[in-house]
This record gives C-alpha cells, sequence and structure tokens, in this order.
C-alpha cells in the first residue's frame, strides 16, 4: 500500500522541478565544458578549474572532490588586487540554505558583492558551493549533465514554464510569468500527469494524502491570489482520483465485451493489452527515476558540517599555506549555523576548529522563541515525510512566486519583505537573486533544519547533540550581525544563540535605524547600503584577528 501511495502527482512534480533546475542553470554556461576539464595538479580530482564557465564571475574556479562519496563541491576565488593590504589569512564565505554563490556577488562591483569588497580589501576570498548547490556536481553525472549542457547552448531554455511545457520563453524572470496563463499550464500538466498515473493510485489511500497536502498549501494561500486556482486544481485532481473507484467495474466491462467481440476483433483487445503494457512500463521508469532522487539528494545538515566544510577549508589551507593553519570565515543564514555547530562539535570533541574569528550574518541555533516566517515551512515537513519526496524545489516555488512580488495586482508582495526591505536593493540585483541564486533542498535536510523549531535548538541527525549546549566552549572570536527586519531570522533569534557565546569573545550588532535605512534577510549581504554600513564593520572585525591591525 505505501508503495501505491509513492506514485502520486508530486513525485512527477518533483521530476520536473529537478530537471528544470539543472537544465537551466547550465544553460547559462554557454560555450564551456566545465565538466570535462582537466584539473591542475598532477591530474588529480581536486584543484583549479581550466575552463571557467560564464555563469562563474569569479577570478578562479576551483573542484574539491570528497573522499566518501562521488560528489565534486565548486570554490569561487577571488584574488586581492596588487595595492590591497596583505592579509595573513584566507576568508571563506558560506550561503544559506538553497542558495548559491551568486548571493555573494550581486554586482560586478563591490556596491553589491561583498565579496568583491572584500578582496579589495585584501583578503583572499572563497566561496564554498556546497553538494547540490550551484556547480557542485556528483562525478557520476558529469557525463549525463554535460549532454544537457549541448543542447541548451542552443535552445537557450529558461525558466520553470519552459521546463513544464517544452516552451521557448524569454530570460528574464520579470516578464516571463503572466499569473493566468501559468495557471491554466500548471494545471493542464498536472491533469495530464494525473490521468497518466491514476490508474496505478490507490483511489481512497491518495484522497486522504492528497487532501491533507492540498489543505496545509491552501492555509498557506488563504489570502493570496493563488488560492482559488489552487482549490480549481485540487477539485480536477480528486475528480481523477474518484474515477480511480470506478475502474474495477470499467475494466469488468471491457472483459465481457472484449469475449463478444470474437477473433475479428482481437486485435482492439491486443491494443487494450499494449496499453496496458507500456504504461506498467513507464510505471517502471518512474520508479527508477524517484530512486534516482532519493539516491542523489540523499545528504542532510550533518553531511555539510562533518564532510564538505573540512573538505573546502583543507584545500584552501592547502592554495594559501597559513601561517597559523587558520581561516577567517563569514557564514549568512545557514551558512553561519554551520559555523556555530562547528564550534560547538569541535568544543564537544576538543578539538581545534582551525577558526581565527567567524561572522555570522542572521544566523542561530534556536529559533523556537521568535517569530521567524521560517515556521511556514514546517507544513512541508510533514507530506514530505508521508509521501517520501527526496527534495523540495525551491528554486521553482521562488521564480514561480517572483512575478506575484513585483506586478499588480502584488498578490505575494508581502514575499517580498521577506528577502529585501523597501528600497535596499535594486530591482536588477533582486532579479538576479532570485532567478539565479536559489536551488533544491534535499527534504532530509529540511527535515534536520526543522528542530531548530524545537525547545532545545537544532541538533544533530541522531537527535542526541543538541549544538547549543556546547557552543560556550568555543574560543573561537564571534561577530554576530541581524537585521532589523529580518523575518527570517529576527534579532531575537540571532540573539538566542549569541547569549550562549562568552561575552569576552562575541561581538552582537543590529543594523536599521527607527527611521530607515531597514535590513531584511538578504539585504545583510547585498543591499545597496551594506558597502558603506555593514561590509567595513565586518572588515574592522576580521582585521583584528588577522594581525593586521
Amino acid at each position: 500500500m505505501v508503495l501505491v501511495i509513492k506514485w502520486n502527482i508530486g513525485r512527477r512534480a518533483i521530476q520536473i522541478a529537478y530537471s528544470c533546475y539543472h537544465h537551466d542553470y547550465l544553460a547559462r554556461c554557454v560555450g564551456v565544458r566545465f565538466f570535462s576539464t582537466v584539473n591542475e595538479g598532477g591530474g588529480g580530482k581536486s584543484g583549479k578549474v581550466s575552463n571557467k564557465p560564464a555563469i562563474c564571475t569569479a577570478d578562479e574556479l576551483h573542484s574539491v572532490s570528497l573522499n566518501n562519496c562521488d560528489w565534486r563541491l565548486a570554490l569561487w576565488r577571488y584574488l586581492p588586487p596588487p595595492q590591497a593590504p596583505r592579509r595573513n589569512h584566507p576568508l571563506l564565505l558560506l550561503s544559506g540554505v538553497g542558495t548559491n554563490a551568486i548571493g555573494y556577488d550581486l554586482s560586478p562591483d563591490e556596491s553589491s558583492s561583498f565579496a568583491r569588497y572584500m578582496c579589495n580589501q585584501g583578503f583572499d576570498t572563497w566561496i564554498l558551493e556546497v553538494r547540490g548547490t550551484g556547480l557542485s556536481v556528483q562525478e557520476s553525472d558529469s557525463k549525463n549533465i554535460e549532454k544537457s549542457v549541448h543542447p541548451a547552448e542552443s535552445t537557450n531554455v529558461q525558466g520553470v514554464s519552459a521546463a513544464l511545457v517544452n516552451e521557448q520563453e524569454p530570460a528574464v524572470v520579470s516578464t516571463v510569468w503572466d499569473e493566468s496563463r501559468l495557471m491554466n499550464k500548471l494545471t493542464e500538466t498536472l491533469s495530464r500527469l494525473s490521468e497518466r498515473v491514476s490508474g496505478f493510485v490507490s483511489g481512497s489511500q491518495s484522497k486522504i494524502v492528497f487532501a491533507k497536502l492540498v489543505h496545509r498549501m491552501s492555509k498557506l494561500l488563504e489570502d493570496s491570489f493563488l488560492y482559488k486556482q489552487v482549490n480549481t486544481i485540487r477539485k480536477k485532481l480528486l475528480s481523477l482520483l474518484e474515477m480511480r473507484e470506478n475502474s474495477a467495474v470499467v475494466a469488468s466491462l471491457v472483459g465481457k465485451q472484449s469475449k463478444k467481440l470474437g477473433e475479428g476483433h482481437r486485435s482492439v483487445t491486443s491494443s487494450l493489452f499494449d496499453l496496458q503494457k507500456r504504461l506498467t512500463t513507464t510505471m517502471g521508469g518512474f520508479q527508477e527515476q524517484l530512486l534516482d532522487l532519493i539516491l542523489k539528494y540523499d545528504w542532510d545538515f550533518d553531511n555539510y558540517l562533518e564532510e564538505d566544510i573540512p573538505a573546502a577549508m583543507e584545500y584552501i589551507k592547502a592554495q594559501t599555506r597559513p601561517k597559523d593553519d587558520k581561516l577567517l570565515t563569514v557564514g549568512h543564514s545557514m551558512g553561519g549555523i554551520l559555523l556555530y555547530a562547528r564550534l560547538s562539535r569541535c568544543g564537544l570533541e576538543g578539538r581545534e576548529p582551525g577558526l581565527a574569528a567567524i561572522v555570522t550574518l542572521a544566523s542561530s541555533l534556536d529559533y523556537s522563541s521568535s517569530k521567524s516566517a521560517l515556521k511556514l515551512l514546517l507544513p512541508l515537513a510533514d507530506p514530505a515525510q508521508v509521501l517520501n519526496v527526496p527534495v523540495i524545489p525551491l528554486r521553482t516555488l521562488v521564480a514561480a512566486a517572483y512575478p506575484l512580488t513585483s506586478r499588480a495586482p502584488y498578490a505575494l508582495a508581502w514575499l517580498n519583505e521577506m528577502i529585501s526591505a523597501t528600497d535596499m536593493m535594486h530591482p536588477d540585483q533582486l532579479k538576479k537573486l532570485v532567478g539565479n541564486s536559489f536551488c533544491n533542498i534535499p527534504a532530509k535536510l529540511l527535515l534536520q533544519l526543522t528542530t531548530a523549531f524545537q525547545e532545545r535548538g537544532l541538533c544533530d541527525r541522531s537527535g542526541k547533540i543538541f549544538y547549543k549546549d556546547h557552543l560556550h566552549k568555543s574560543s573561537v572570536p564571534v561577530l554576530a550581525l541581524a537585521g532589523d527586519r529580518d523575518q527570517i531570522c529576527p534579532p531575537e533569534a540571532v540573539y538566542e544563540t549569541v547569549k550562549l557565546i562568552p561575552e569576552n569573545l562575541v561581538n552582537y550588532e543590529v543594523f536599521g535605524d527607527t527611521d530607515g535605512p531597514h535590513y531584511a534577510h538578504y539585504d545583510l549581504v547585498g543591499g545597496h547600503m551594506a558597502a558603506k554600513r555593514l561590509y567595513p564593520c565586518i572588515v574592522q572585525f576580521l582585521s583584528r584577528y588577522d594581525g593586521t591591525s
């Protein structure tokens, strides 16, 4: 019965979203064979990429192999100019959940590019793209992905609608979406998929699971423009599922009529059996593809913490050779959570974390007492677990929502405030952030992050280690910054973690004034005021522990 429930529309939608992300992102690597390049350094799997894709705006792109799996992580490197001050430590930047390196480099100058600003201040700056984000790739997928890039170069397919309906659309996110057209296409696509798989779904069970999932979605969209359209889709899909209940009667009638047809009409019966065989074969293909997705997105927060971060740190140290074998680090959102977790884990185990100082931007190990908008993700956790959905298509969801935030009737305009406060980010940079920065999120990662909303805060996958409990054992200096209008990680959430760090090691500051300017979640990284007020604060702090001031 569980096997039957697995095969619902959500599986195929996730499949389409995954395909959409990879084709869209890699289509931008025009004229480049990134995954087939030979790395420098004696033929090893880690090293500098000789032919950097156009999507990578850094000075260099490096690839880092992991020892215990076939992922190759991407590291974007920004080299300081000759006239910049000399620094003793390289700087590692970590991005938030489901985002790539682009969020740190939203403009060709340092006005909205934190990476370029820090580089011009003399820091050898590296941005890590953890597994599943940006240009990080599984080696087993290298050939298939490269094949996907080639047709993308000629067709230039971009946008979610292109992946759903096989149409070419303009690349600009802000003009590609028409709300009514989008909903019509989405309805038609889902209906078509429903018809293809409804015969394999148990009517009673699928209706129960589907009703629960749509109810949770409807609650989130209750006051929005999409509420009516989602209900229309729900009714169509439920009617298709109800048709399944009568399939036994239909099959019986077909069987009786087939017997009466005789030898002259055996071709009709044969066609019915051929159809059944083709559908069975198609179902087997869906099963294989879902299994591929489950295997492909089989990681959580602890995989980042225990494998990706250490591998990147060791590689950067080998390339830059700091005298004390330490790095300076900045983490935004989940990137900062990873830094806190590393300090805690090393404190618990009595190990040196290898960090000279850290800066966290809008990060916390405990959101339980705050009014974080991330609580909107909690309803997704239960259906994802029930349906065994391997990945949440964040990029597709954000791209779909963006037009409703930026054009009349502005049904989802409130989502903009979650990303950037009013007039704090140039429209072109906001469009670049939304259209290029977000990636898919493994359900396992999301489920572990939801523990940050529980009483004791974020815990490891075993549920035995709570990262808050050992943060006080760290001796690494911390600068924790928050935005006054951050709805994702409000100042009170940031302070929940700050208060656990010894006072002589932590500096805490909230950016934003009563009369403005105000700072939302991404304004701390790419807002136009960040270069004037926030970046200098970070440089001053890091310089203190770099030994240059």
